[in-house]
């Protein structure tokens, strides 16, 4: 019986661990860099350029019968100028053949006045969004 070729394999096994201390260290000096440059990059981003929320109250009022939805959103424009208001309606509950997203054609607000919003189901989550203004995302409770 011939005894195992054993420098060979000690050999070996050096290469490989070599190998792979190589490579975690060269991983860890190329991801320092990267990890300082992600870090850089979000403190420069301003924070002033934040857009102002969008002036309008809300409530959900649930409707008893009646044509309508079993939740109507009313809206109300607190500002002193006229907004012009557009969304998207995410449904909570819809059918394989439709949509399960509803667009809210644009409408302006003037100014003090309310506005409502039918056909709203539980858990149905609003986006409405105008020129200049952050979104304002509601969900229907």
């Amino acid at each position: 019986m011939n005894p195992p070729n054993i420098p060979t394999i000690r050999s070996s096994s050096r290469t490989k661990a070599i190998f792979a201390i190589g490579c975690a260290v060269s991983l860890a000096a190329f991801g320092v860099p990267a990890l300082s440059a992600a870090d850089s990059a979000t403190t420069l981003q301003p924070l002033a350029d934040t857009a102002p929320a969008l002036p309008l109250t809300h409530s959900f009022t649930k409707v008893e019968g009646g044509d309508k939805g079993p939740y109507v959103l009313q809206l109300k424009n607190e500002s002193k100028s006229d907004i012009t208001v557009t969304g998207k309606i995410l449904l909570a509950v819809a059918f394989h053949a439709e949509s399960k997203s509803r667009a809210i054609a644009p409408h302006k607000i003037e100014a003090g006045q309310s506005w409502s919003i039918a056909d709203l189901a539980f858990d149905d989550k609003v986006t409405l969004t105008a020129d200049g203004f952050a979104p304002l995302q509601l969900t229907v409770k």
